[in-house]
């Protein structure tokens, strides 16, 4: 934690290279702020500097509701929708899309399947669907190379619904199906 000099100093000046690195709380009011907050600075006497905004809520402040001291950088809120792509990408790796639906996926996340269908357009490039779809055919090759696997305990396993539809996928992907990808037998 900075000492309370360089804290107060910044704090005077909103300066932004400080803000996410200290929290401002006013013993008067009850609320903590940014140090890049526009309200009219409170007294020196009044102010006791916080290193996060977890600690400050422990110390029974509240947030103010001008600077929004929970989107400060290094925030999940600070990064925006990219914590949500993330969060919903990490689900995709964890199969969420091989058994349930896109909707079921927006619902877990706290939004609507279009928003999702939006985000994952801007930040990604393709739709939910497709990244799993890449997902499966991706861990389906590994498995064909790496193992000696049945072609339909491979599609199981990576998550395909039925043999059809992974020889479907695999070939759209290679222009060729899997089984011309197994090593033969020495």
């Amino acid at each position: 934690m900075l000492d309370f000099d360089t804290c107060n100093a910044a704090r005077m000046r909103r300066d932004p290279a400080y803000d996410g690195a200290f929290f401002t709380a006013v013993r008067t009011t009850g609320i903590y702020c940014r140090p890049v907050c526009p309200v009219r600075p409170p007294l020196t006497k009044n102010v006791s500097f916080f290193p996060s905004a977890a600690s400050a809520e422990r110390a029974g402040y509240r947030p103010c509701l001008r600077c929004r001291p929970e989107t400060a950088p290094f925030s999940p809120a600070w990064n925006g929708t990219r914590t949500t792509v993330a969060r919903a990408l990490r689900l995709i790796e964890d199969g969420a899309l091989d058994t349930g639906t896109v909707a079921e996926l927006a619902t877990r996340l706290g939004i609507g399947p279009r928003h999702l269908a939006r985000l994952f357009a801007e930040q990604v490039g393709a739709s939910p669907v497709q990244v799993a779809q890449t997902r499966r055919v991706q861990h389906a090759k590994r498995l064909l190379n790496d193992s000696d696997l049945p072609m339909t305990e491979i599609a199981s396993r990576a998550g395909f619904g039925s043999l059809r539809r992974f020889n479907a996928a695999f070939s759209a992907l290679y222009g060729r199906p899997p089984s011309s990808l197994r090593k033969p037998a020495p």
